[in-house]
């Protein structure tokens, strides 16, 4: 089994105990994700450790107002070691809380655009972070994006669904999707193709619901992956070789 996003750096407990677990659960993939840069250099610290951890490099977009000339030299020379699999997570996210919001617009276009183009330049697929701003998202990518690989992670679009399956791009489902409440995300998740699906947990966030009163890990990715298995009428068996061939494929693992 896989988790195709993680961040390992935020999780309670230490890595050496994180993985240990993730392995006892039958996890033996999972790919780390860093957001600005101290957490893409944790990231890059754990592949580095342990053989079952790759790293993503990249720079969220609540973190855009901090995006400059020598992050995105930084971020360059982060993503070209050996052991990081893909560039983000970034992209678009609007979401507004205790009346507190993200940078302004511009300035998350700006970084993800600049991402964007680094994911083309070292030919690493790029990890699609999309929160209450799917229409600015999808617009960006077809403008920016044709001929790079695209994970939508933590996939939060479903109406969009569609449009995402006829561009090529990867559809990652995390713990949520088995939340009572989701209801439409389970619908999608029945009608991704096998050759595009993945599994995560992003935790430490999103327990998937049979383990909700615990703060989520790596290991937590198969109760996810056991809610898609019996969605999509396949045995969890099937479903592990199905997002361990498309991970492999995507993270060149």
């Amino acid at each position: 089994m896989i988790d195709s996003h993680t961040h390992l750096d935020l999780c309670s407990p230490p890595d050496a105990e994180l993985v240990a677990a993730a392995l006892a659960a039958g996890v033996d993939r999972m790919l780390t994700v860093g957001t600005e840069p101290a957490s893409c250099r944790a990231a890059l610290a754990a592949a580095e450790r342990f053989p079952e951890v790759y790293a993503a490099v990249g720079h969220h977009p609540g973190n855009a107002d901090t995006f400059d000339e020598q992050a995105l030299a930084e971020l360059r020379a982060l993503a070209e070691h050996p052991r990081c699999r893909a560039i983000g997570e970034t992209g678009l996210d609007f979401f507004v809380r205790d009346g507190r919001s993200n940078p302004p617009l511009a300035e998350q276009q700006r970084a993800f655009a600049a991402q964007i183009e680094l994911a083309r330049e070292l030919g690493k697929p790029l990890v699609i972070h999309s929160r209450d701003a799917a229409q600015d998202t999808l617009a960006q990518l077809a403008h920016e994006a044709d001929g790079v690989s695209v994970i939508l992670h933590c996939f939060s679009m479903p109406a969009d669904l569609q449009e995402c399956l006829d561009r090529g791009y990867s559809i990652s489902f995390a713990g949520n999707v088995t939340y009572k409440s989701a209801g439409a995300l389970a619908d999608a998740a029945r009608l991704v193709p096998d050759e595009r699906l993945l599994v995560e947990t992003d935790a430490p966030y999103l327990t998937p619901q049979a383990v909700r009163k615990h703060r989520n890990q790596p290991a937590f990715v198969l109760h996810t992956a056991e809610f898609l298995a019996q969605l999509r009428g396949v045995s969890l068996a099937d479903l592990d070789a199905t997002v361990e061939r498309n991970a492999a494929r995507l993270f060149g693992w």
